[in-house]
């Protein structure tokens, strides 16, 4: 398994007015919500099982970035995701989600 989810930045998304007004980025918990609402989609894993055991930020997402969302099991029973900005192929944001649940998910 290897999904891929695609989203485009809404220019108009309610966060920007207070994230920052004159330098607008989305703000890293609605990226970490895309990337686990793509997970548990493709995967019908219950958010309710999901933990987020690792994230970096690398790079601002911007009104109108068209993202890329890819996730894919690992070997170590977790679930890895990167967010990447289609524009430059610029990694957003990159991180694993692990089971809460005894037993791994993958």
């Amino acid at each position: 398994m290897n999904d891929t989810t695609y989203w485009t930045v809404p220019a108009d998304h309610p966060a920007f007015a207070g994230h920052f007004p004159g330098s607008p980025l989305l703000p890293g918990v609605l990226l970490l919500d895309m990337a686990l609402h793509s997970i548990a989609a493709t995967t019908g894993i219950a958010l309710d099982r999901c933990e987020i055991n690792s994230v970096k930020f690398l790079s601002p997402a911007n009104p109108g970035d068209k993202l890329v969302i890819k996730h894919a099991p690992s070997g170590s029973g977790t679930i890895r995701f990167d967010i990447i900005a289609m524009a430059g192929m610029r990694k957003i944001a990159s991180g694993a989600v692990v089971s809460k649940l005894p037993g791994s998910f993958v």
